[in-house]
């Protein structure tokens, strides 16, 4: 007996042994995670850092100085481009290895290796979506350029050095969760970096909705409700800059094309991923010199997209934010100028219905003959499955990312035939955007500024500029497709060669500003011109109600500051409460409200339209238009015999259109009711609701009500690791005001930068430059940002310069 026993508990022990080595769906293998000698406990890090370092490492060409200031922002200082490079790649792994790994997995499709089959479809889609046919076209356009193929392969070099010098007890414990080791990184990784932010940026489409817009609505009543310019606007080149240049000729429209009404669920736009950035000339600041200021609104992460740091090495000494994984400062200053940059949001994602011969789909109908249709197998790699093969079928225009999964007659009801949708994209395209901040980040003058922006492609940005030349200029600027006016509007037809974009509009001729004689220049995602311009970027951008609060506020500053800048990036008013909430108010018969309503309707009544944190009229505003846009529309937007058909909404300017202007429309109706809706009756009934469902949700008017406790701000981890976010924080803010931070988006980093004999610049991002949630680092800037204050930034120009703030000195020499 005793024997058996023994036997059981031996074999009891090497199950929970087997069991504690090995991973379980989302649990890492307890064994390893546990273990105090190569565990997670190896990822504590202590606030105290050691005050001297230095490192032999293979691959350099001279000797490699790296200051850390009192945040662990690293101050590099290389004596030559390979080293400077290098050095980023290497200071930016031991900080963010993890956060690099990942996204480079996201974007080329291969998060199913390391998570498993939950990840596979995205995989999918990524792949089909081209990311890795686009990096790869980039990479091979970065390798043709000796500058940057020497940034990618030393920026690579670097963060390789920091990977096989690290131990696998310091992995990153997000590798200790998901319980995978980090693989060595290739120049194509920075590559899918930029295609990450192409999706991101660039990677939104309503042509599928749009079409089943125009389909059910017809094309009257399309282009009444889905302008081609908005009803109000600023745009961001002044109105009135004329174009010194010859354009080229607008392609022709091609014949008329409707695809069939189609349930694909494309990526839409989310609310929230826009930025901010302007400049005021030095005729309106306090020293006599522009000052820029840039706040990029994106989805917020702990760790942050951005990693700051200083770059110095012979003929460049700049400073701002990069991105993990890429080279180069991509928004800074440098002694001589500086930059940011805010989306376009150019119409650069076209979809092409595709008909194919027959089933076998080798063969699809262009230019009046049947062409040959390339494939390209996709190998995804699934954990803890079977590694699939996935056929992406390729066109003139670009993958296939969808196929019909019902066949539909084509050419005759006896003829069934299977189609598809082929995706024409930029960031399919070569490229070469490194080489546009290689040169920014050692630009000296508006000249060197125009020259870096004709190697950039994608995403399109508005790229602004200052210099102590006491120059100011923005531009929209990308490599934009020479096209016919709404082209890509709807689903183009494939097999139509008048439907390809017919060149590019010349870099030159993109619509740029300089020197305005108002004195300073911004954007904020609006419309990019007036209409005179005489090329089509897109049919719609974000609304102007940031926009035209920014101009406002720069229309009346004068013998501004670094801090009257970082006060209006803090700006909460709402333009938007602006132009309705009055109408919207009068509106409503007081007469026939509850007391409780009435309450309501005062607090609304007397709100300042500022979305502060304590703003319970916000909350009421918020939820009233809600209310009141769905009351408006949903009857004619969403189709009850296929609710999966999508349709594309009004945007909420349009709305405004048409409560202001349109007081007797039609759209009022709910026709699905027997009694005829008024706009008065609409704005009534949804002011009660709104009432109503507040003190149903939060009790009676209180503290549950104010906006900062209603909006739910919060950053999450970028894995969403539960414990690794901030939780959820009360801050000022909304989509729609320049303060821009809603629930999960908002400001990812503040940049303020006065110009003058001696250039100074101020920042922040919410976080820390650590990806260790074990490190001090990891979110030591989050309040101050929070809090809408700006950290001096410390821009050394020598290595030796005695700064207080220099924490500790990593010195990287040659073996």
């Amino acid at each position: 007996m005793k024997y058996t026993k023994a036997l059981l508990v031996s074999a009891a022990t090497l199950v929970v042994i087997w069991a504690l080595q090995t991973k379980f769906g989302d649990i890492p293998p307890l064994g390893k995670f546990l273990n105090p000698a190569t565990g997670f406990w190896q990822n504590a890090e202590s606030k105290h850092i050691t005050p001297n370092l230095t490192e032999k490492l293979d691959g350099l060409q001279g000797k490699i100085t790296v200051k850390y200031d009192e945040h662990m922002i690293p101050h590099i200082f290389a004596e030559n481009d390979h080293d400077l490079y290098f050095a980023q790649g290497y200071v930016a792994a031991k900080d963010r290895l993890w956060q690099m790994d990942i996204q480079t997995r996201l974007a080329s499709g291969r998060l199913s290796e390391v998570v498993g089959p939950k990840a596979y479809e995205l995989d999918r889609f990524h792949r089909r979506m081209g990311m890795v046919y686009g990096a790869e076209n980039t990479l091979a356009a970065c390798m043709a350029d000796p500058k940057s193929k020497e940034m990618l392969e030393a920026y690579s070099d670097g963060v390789n050095a920091y990977i096989h010098s690290l131990p696998s007890k310091y992995y990153p414990i997000e590798f200790k969760l998901i319980d995978y080791a980090p693989e060595d990184f290739k120049p194509i990784n920075c590559a899918f970096v930029l295609k990450l932010m192409s999706e991101t940026l660039a990677g939104n489409s309503d042509d599928f909705a749009m079409t089943n817009t125009l389909k059910f609505l017809g094309p009257k009543l399309t282009n009444e409700l889905f302008p081609d310019y908005p009803f109000k606007e600023d745009p961001i080149v002044p109105k009135g800059t004329p174009w010194n240049f010859k354009p080229l000729p607008t392609p022709p429209e091609s014949k008329g094309f409707i695809g069939d009404m189609d349930t694909v669920k494309t990526k839409k736009h989310i609310e929230g991923i826009g930025s901010n950035n302007w400049v005021i000339a030095g005729s309106r600041s306090a020293n006599g010199y522009p000052i820029l200021a840039n706040d990029p609104h994106l989805n917020l992460t702990f760790p942050s997209i951005w990693y700051q740091v200083q770059m110095t090495a012979p003929g460049v000494n700049v400073y701002g934010v990069s991105i993990p994984g890429t080279p180069t400062v991509i928004i800074g200053y440098n002694q001589k100028i500086g930059w940011g940059v805010t989306n376009v949001d150019a119409d650069v994602l076209d979809w092409y219905q595709v008909r194919f011969k027959d089933l076998t789909k080798n063969e699809y109908w262009y230019n009046n003959k049947w062409v040959p249709v390339k494939k390209r197998i996709e190998e995804i790699k699934v954990r803890g499955g079977a590694t699939v093969y996935d056929t992406v079928l390729y066109t003139n225009n670009g993958p296939v990312v969808y196929q019909n999964a019902n066949l539909k007659p084509k050419i005759s009801s006896a003829a069934i035939v299977p189609v598809g949708d082929a995706l024409r994209w930029i960031a399919h395209d070569p490229s070469v955007e490194f080489k546009t901040f290689y040169l920014l980040n050692r630009g000296k003058n508006y000249d060197d500024y125009r020259e870096a922006l004709k190697y950039y492609t994608a995403p399109a940005q508005n790229f602004i500029f200052a210099s102590v030349d006491k120059d100011i200029a923005i531009t929209p600027n990308g490599k934009f497709p020479l096209k016919f006016k709404d082209q890509g509007k709807y689903i183009l037809d494939g097999s139509d060669p008048a439907n390809n974009w017919q060149g590019w509009i010349p870099p030159e001729q993109n619509p740029t500003a300089k020197n305005p004689e108002q004195g300073f220049l911004s954007s904020a995602n609006q419309s990019s011109t007036d209409q005179s311009y005489p090329y089509y970027i897109n049919w719609h951008f974000e609304s102007y109600q940031r926009g035209k609060r920014i101009n406002d506020r720069l229309r009346g500053m004068h013998n501004a500051n670094v801090d009257s800048l970082r006060i209006l990036q803090n700006d909460n008013y709402s333009i938007f409460a602006q132009d309705i909430l009055g109408t919207m108010l009068g509106d409503v018969d007081q007469t026939k409200l509850s007391s409780q309503q009435k309450q309501v309707y005062q607090l609304v009544g007397t709100w300042d339209k500022q979305y502060t944190a304590g703003a319970k009229g916000a909350t009421i505003f918020a939820l009233w238009w809600q209310k009141l846009y769905y009351a408006i529309w949903a009857d004619n937007f969403t189709i009850k015999s296929d609710p999966d058909i999508e349709l594309k909404w009004p945007t909420p300017y349009r709305t405004v259109q048409l409560l202001l202007t349109e007081k007797q429309s039609k759209w009022y109706d709910d026709n699905h009711t027997q009694q005829i809706e008024t706009r008065q009756y609409l704005i009534q009934k949804t002011f009660e609701s709104t009432a109503d469902s507040l003190v149903k949700k939060y009790g009676p008017i209180g503290k549950a009500w104010e906006w900062g406790m209603v909006k739910g701000s919060h950053i999450g981890h970028l894995g969403n690791v539960p414990g690794f976010g901030s939780g959820t924080f009360d801050a000022n803010g909304a989509s729609g005001v320049i303060n821009a931070l809603g629930d999960t988006h908002g400001p990812s980093w503040r940049m303020v930068v006065q110009f003058g004999p001696t250039v100074k610049g101020y920042g922040v991002f919410p976080g820390g430059e650590s990806g260790n949630p074990g490190s001090y680092y990891y979110d030591d800037m989050f309040k101050t940002w929070k809090d809408g204050q700006l950290y001096s930034l410390l821009f050394m120009q020598t290595s030796s310069d005695n700064a207080k703030q220099i924490k500790t000195t990593l010195t990287l020499n040659n073996k």
